[in-house]
């Protein structure tokens, strides 16, 4: 099995944040970006990408993203702030 990333978007520092995992990181944020994904991205605007993580197997990945859904949201936020203290948006950096 390809590997795959578990991924959260938010809309902005400290705002709604969203949890998924996908095999492709840059195809699927672009199109978070450009809107074509619809539902609860799309209806908060949920375009900024501020953390990620890869797992070399797909199914690791689903289980660690239902693990994080299930987390308390200070417990997500301490884990983006690990890595990205200043919440900024690290799409630019998947080229």
């Amino acid at each position: 099995m390809p590997g795959g990333w578990v991924y959260i978007l938010t809309n902005r520092p400290n705002g709604t944040l969203y949890i998924a995992v996908t095999s492709d990181l840059a195809l699927r944020i672009w199109e978070h970006r450009e809107g074509l994904v619809e539902g609860f991205t799309k209806r908060y605007g949920l375009k900024m990408l501020v953390y990620a993580e890869h797992h070399d197997d797909i199914g690791a990945a689903i289980q660690r993203e239902m693990t994080m859904k299930h987390w308390p949201r200070a417990w997500k936020v301490k884990l983006i702030l690990k890595d990205n203290l200043n919440w900024i948006d690290l799409y630019d950096q998947l080229a």
